[in-house]
């Protein structure tokens, strides 16, 4: 099969938004300096909620003197902005970032149709079916808007980018809980490597931070509920006293390329999709396998596509959700997998700064594994005051690592039992 690499990269998340300019560091900055994108909820009242807290995109209006805020108006054009839900208009801009910063080629139809887009999304436009619904009991059908199945659906966000750019090769979204983004560019780089396009524009996005959606992971207890007044506090992966995951929303797009195509024309190359491994739990709709067992086949059938041993690698970006259940299992099945090559092996979860974007989570994270790749600094963990078990893998407790870094792997395991890892190399 062909080999794929990532050739552009684009950010939107509670940490900030990616520029034109540089769509990726001035996030990784603040990722590595260990700030947190944690606050209280300002998307709706959440005051009768036991949930007050999440980690919002923090928006220009409410934020004119971050440079990082975003601003929709930059990266999409005004009547968009109307007819589309948030994590729409999130996909557009983090799409636009990669894209440009790949400096892909898209001025003949045959480039188009050979360059095609594969965006998830775990939940899609849920405040707007909410607030439709809303609607449609107060005020009767005729006041539906015919945006609202467009802004609504999943697959829109990929549609959406096609749509801008041309771009007419393969499309499709991926809808596997917080696996998505993992999957959706794990999936792309197939199409590539099998030649069905030459480049594709993946990754995950999402915008679920509305009453029903904090209302609905509330009642199924996956929500940190200790921390309303210490958002920044919220998430602590490991941590003894972690109660649940902290909300996030955003979006992380990348481009991926033949490499061969890459090299000819000179791109920028930020490492190799080198392996892709998939599974299932087979076993509840919201809890991990206790054993942990379908996270270490992902992680293991990955390093196999990949041919590497677990020694090959330098840094895991782990899922690490901040859940009681789910970060120990995790470890576990590391530690299962690597064994005697797991001391000195650094982990860490960068959901501690973010918190949990769901369907956008595994493309931001796979993008952090890509600039842990470029810089050689392994992001901390932040609020991991005080591990909850003994482990002979180095968390990056509240610090980032510095070392040599030539391959990385990236899990998102999802509900429903659906795993996924990602290996990257340095090309």
């Amino acid at each position: 099969m062909r080999r794929v690499v990532v050739t552009g990269m684009g950010l939107v998340t509670p940490l900030g938004c990616g520029t034109v300019d540089d769509p990726v560091k001035p996030v990784w900055k603040r990722l590595i300096e260990g700030q947190s994108g944690a606050g209280p909820i300002t998307r709706f009242d959440a005051s009768n909620l036991p949930v007050r807290i999440a980690a919002e995109v923090p928006l220009r209006k409410d934020h004119p003197d971050d440079p990082l805020a975003f601003a929709a108006e930059e990266w999409v054009e005004p009547k968009l902005i109307r007819r589309n839900e948030d994590f729409i208009l999130y996909a557009l801009a983090a799409a636009d970032m990669a894209i440009r910063n790949a400096g892909l080629p898209l001025e003949s139809d045959a480039e188009k149709n050979a360059t095609g887009v594969m965006i998830g999304s775990g939940i899609g436009g849920l405040g707007g079916i909410a607030d439709t619904t809303r609607l449609l009991d107060a005020k009767g059908p005729g006041r539906v808007s015919p945006f609202f199945i467009p802004s609504a659906l999943i697959n829109l966000s990929a549609g959406q980018v096609s749509i801008k750019y041309g771009l007419r090769g393969p499309n499709s979204s991926i809808v596997t809980a917080c696996a998505t983004g993992v999957h959706a560019i794990g999936d792309a780089a197939r199409l590539v490597a099998l030649g069905d396009a030459d480049a594709m524009v993946a990754g995950g996005t999402e915008a679920s931070i509305c009453d029903i959606g904090v209302a609905g992971f509330v009642a199924c207890k996956a929500l940190s509920t200790g921390f309303n007044d210490r958002p920044t506090a919220a998430s602590r992966p490991y941590d003894k006293d972690r109660d649940g995951f902290l909300m996030g929303e955003g979006a992380g797009i990348v481009v991926l390329e033949e490499y061969e195509r890459a090299k000819a024309r000179g791109a920028t190359i930020y490492g190799e999709i080198a392996g892709y491994g998939l599974s299932g739990d087979a076993y509840h709709v919201t809890a991990p396998d206790p054993e942990g067992d379908g996270g270490y086949r992902a992680m293991k059938a990955a390093l196999a596509r990949a041919g590497l041993a677990p020694a090959d690698i330098d840094y895991i970006n782990a899922h690490g959700t901040s859940t009681p259940l789910g970060d120990e299992i995790e470890l576990k099945a590391v530690e299962r997998l690597w064994g005697d090559d797991a001391r000195g092996l650094v982990m860490s979860s960068t959901k501690s700064a973010t918190g949990h974007l769901l369907g956008a989570a595994g493309a931001v994270e796979a993008v952090f594994s890509l600039m842990a790749l470029q810089e050689g600094i392994c992001p901390p963990t932040i609020n991991l005051d005080a591990p909850s078990v003994e482990t002979k893998i180095n968390l990056a407790a509240n610090s980032a690592v510095e070392k040599p870094i030539n391959a990385v792997l990236s899990n998102s395991f999802g509900f429903g039992g659906t795993n996924a890892s990602l290996v990257i190399t340095r090309v």
